[in-house]
């Protein structure tokens, strides 16, 4: 609800009333009613709104409630000509909506320096916003203490959305990847199978794995340890499959060439010749050559890591060259 600033020819409703003495609670009911249409006094009990189609409409269930509570008035449309001036009743508007202004402002200040219960402080910016709208809606003239009031309220509801976004990030925040950052304890002396394994462990499931070598029985696991390839450890053979075998169908990665070489150290590893692969017999050679030459247990996993990338490329290779030649 809003009007052009008056000029010389600016019209005004007056508001002229008068209520019983009892009920008591009138006067309140009628006051209350008057300051929530904006209405500003300029004599007493004759009460004054911009002249619009949605003010006459105000003042009329007005009088029309003051009758039912045994009173009467009516409402006029008047030039001011002499005595109080256009400019005058303005500033009373004006002067009305600061002082309603200030009141938000002065709360919006004390609530920005409690910050308490995310919840309820969240309901107390609601309900600042709320009543500063509707004094907005009041402004007839667009007061003074509008603006500083509204960056006031403005700026808690930013602080308030940006507290909401973190904790709203912090709730969607996927849990920690459970197979991230371990150390992965094996038996020492690795050969095919701890050896792709780790390749695998460190390539496709956990880049920061860090590996522990130790003896093949009696060891008790670390908090934040997996063990893979060892007795009763969280990872190793499963019935016909191998550990490298396992670990694929435990963490999901669906890669033909990781099923590919999979079948090789199965076949290496078992020795039951199940797939047929005939890379068996090159890999199982060059693996034994690198468990000759090589004592050291991160030394056969870096020898053997080549090897594995490079086998894993020439599938890769062959799976795009099918492909392309669909």
């Amino acid at each position: 609800m809003s009007t052009n600033e008056t000029s010389e020819g600016a019209r005004w409703l007056l508001l002229i009333h008068q209520l019983p003495a009892k009920p008591a609670y009138a006067r309140v009911k009628i006051w209350r009613r008057l300051k929530g249409l904006g209405a500003v006094t300029v004599k007493n009990s004759v009460y004054a709104l911009p002249s619009n189609a949605e003010t006459r409409e105000d003042f009329a269930w007005l009088v029309k409630e003051i009758a039912e509570l045994g009173g009467e008035g009516f409402v006029c449309e008047a030039h001011l000509v002499d005595g109080l001036g256009d400019g005058e009743v303005q500033a009373l508007f004006d002067a009305a909506r600061d002082e309603e202004y200030a009141e938000i402002s002065a709360a919006a200040r004390e609530l920005g320096g409690k910050r308490s219960d995310g919840t309820e402080f969240a309901g107390q910016v609601a309900r600042l916003r709320k009543q500063l709208d509707e004094i907005v809606a009041i402004d007839f003239f667009g007061a003074d203490g509008r603006e500083p009031a509204e960056g006031l309220v403005s700026g808690l509801e930013a602080g308030q959305q940006k507290e909401d976004d973190a904790v709203t990030a912090t709730e969607t925040k996927p849990a920690p990847d459970p197979l991230k950052d371990r150390v992965w304890v094996t038996r020492q002396g690795v050969q095919i199978d701890r050896i792709a394994s780790a390749w695998l462990i460190r390539r496709f499931i956990d880049p920061g794995a860090r590996f522990k070598f130790v003896a093949g029985t009696g060891y008790v696991p670390q908090p934040g340890e997996l063990r893979f390839d060892m007795f009763e450890g969280e990872f190793t053979h499963q019935g016909e499959r191998c550990t490298f075998e396992v670990l694929i169908g435990r963490t999901g990665p669906t890669d033909p060439a990781l099923s590919a070489i999979g079948e090789i150290i199965h076949d290496i590893d078992l020795k039951d010749d199940k797939y047929g692969r005939e890379e068996v017999a090159g890999v199982r050679s060059l693996i034994a050559g690198i468990a000759a030459s090589s004592p050291d247990d991160e030394q056969r996993l870096a020898r053997g890591a080549v090897l594995l990338d490079d086998l894993y490329s020439s599938f890769t290779g062959k799976q795009s060259g099918k492909q392309g030649n669909k």
